[in-house]
């Protein structure tokens, strides 16, 4: 694995986490460094940190917040 991208997870407790959890990730990362931008993208979806799921988050959020107001009425 390239040092950089070593550094890059050892950096981000998310990313080690993930990579602790999910080890196949070393086998790819030690292959190639073209493999990182997938790393990223499939840590993003198992942790719902993209950002279709931040809206969808928000989106929840302000319906609980209606609800709780229409029930204060």
């Amino acid at each position: 694995m390239r040092l950089d991208i070593l550094m890059q997870i050892n950096s981000d407790p998310k990313q080690k986490q993930f990579l602790r959890e999910n080890s196949y990730w070393y086998k790819y990362l030690n292959r190639s460094s073209s493999y990182y931008k997938d790393f990223i993208n499939d840590m993003k979806q198992k942790y719902k940190l993209t950002t279709a799921d931040k809206i969808n988050k928000i989106s929840d959020n302000l319906n609980m917040v209606r609800t709780f107001l229409d029930v204060l009425k």
